[in-house]
């Protein structure tokens, strides 16, 4: 996945999709938000696995 795509994803879930990203801190990336994952090189899909882990009531459309 690239990030463009992570991105993507993000905004057509999220109402506030910088602030997620720059906000949430997520315990599936190590205390770290998807911003500063990215930063240091984390692979977008597994951002995107966290995320979904992070958020279980996520619908089955935007796994």
């Amino acid at each position: 996945m690239r990030i463009t795509e992570l991105r993507n994803r993000i905004s057509d879930y999220f109402s506030d999709p910088d602030t997620y990203s720059r906000d949430i801190v997520h315990a599936e990336l190590g205390g770290m938000s998807v911003n500063q994952a990215l930063e240091i090189g984390q692979e977008p899909g597994d951002i995107w696995k966290a995320i979904i882990a992070h958020n279980p009531e996520m619908p089955a459309k935007y796994r």
